[in-house]
């Protein structure tokens, strides 16, 4: 299975992975699953962090690269499918991380219920 993490999820994995529900824990860390980081999320993260609004760990990135995630970048087929989207939320990190989810044939581990009103198939991080 296809799964990519929401940028609160992501951040809960390495800071309390007990934030997370049971099921996103075990869907995180069965070696079965294709977990992706997109690269949508670490960009919002290094913003918020520039912007002192969140606080990250020094070796963040590293800890990306050093867990079983893999790296998905955004390519221009996601962009084109933000064009198909409904105009649900004005965040346009989470409107990209839907169009890649969608694009992907993936599933949203995530809390976000603006991002669970989309035609895309979500988990409760």
């Amino acid at each position: 299975m296809v799964y990519l993490l929401d940028t609160h999820t992501l951040l809960w994995w390495f800071s309390d992975p007990n934030t997370l529900s049971d099921k996103a824990r075990s869907i995180i860390e069965n070696p079965k699953n294709v977990i992706f980081i997109s690269s949508v999320v670490t960009w919002e993260i290094v913003i918020k962090k520039s912007l002192d609004k969140l606080k990250i760990p020094n070796k963040f990135f590293e800890l990306i690269k050093e867990g079983q995630f893999q790296e998905l970048p955004i390519m221009i087929e996601h962009t084109q499918a933000l064009a198909s989207l409904p105009p649900h939320h004005n965040d346009p990190f989470d409107r990209l991380l839907v169009a890649q989810a969608k694009s992907e044939n993936g599933t949203i581990l995530t809390r976000d219920r603006t991002i669970m009103k989309y035609d895309v198939k979500t988990i409760k991080a």
